[in-house]
């Protein structure tokens, strides 16, 4: 696994590796939700964040990627065909460990990410109603918990 710093050339294939991720872990989301999503995620997310993907050795495909702002990871994606294999898990800490981040919003209504995250040392601090584009989609505001 090579972990590689995305930049625009590679926003094609990681809206996939999104949408992919999306589907197979957001059930709550409508399909227009998910369509208007994906310009968002293009042409405003990924330009405002710095990106570090995980491509496989074997092939070079990339099957994940996260993206960081400051301190904060705002996106964290894993293709769903690549779930369970650690990949989530070696992003997650590569956020924490190289890019210094400690703080997250999860969406409430997807338990398998509000426990991943937990089990890798985060907690809840608070909750918000509504996302970040104002839909009835709680989120959940996570820290990372040092011991």
């Amino acid at each position: 696994m090579n972990m590689e710093v995305g930049t625009q050339i590679h926003y094609p294939i990681l809206l996939k590796v999104w949408e992919s991720s999306v589907r197979a872990t957001h059930d709550f989301l409508q399909e227009q939700d998910i369509q208007a999503l994906c310009s968002l995620i293009l042409h405003t997310y990924l330009p405002g964040l710095t990106i570090t993907f995980a491509r496989l050795s074997c092939d070079s495909s990339i099957v994940g990627f996260t993206g960081v702002s400051e301190n904060r990871i705002e996106m964290l994606f894993v293709d769903a065909g690549q779930r369970g294999k650690g990949i989530g898990k070696l992003l997650l800490l590569h956020a924490i460990d190289e890019q210094g981040a400690n703080e997250l919003d999860v969406n409430e209504q997807n338990p398998q990410a509000v426990t991943f995250y937990k089990k890798h040392g985060f907690e809840t601090v608070g909750r918000s109603e509504v996302d970040g584009q104002g839909r009835p989609y709680p989120l959940l505001h996570m820290k990372l918990q040092r011991t």
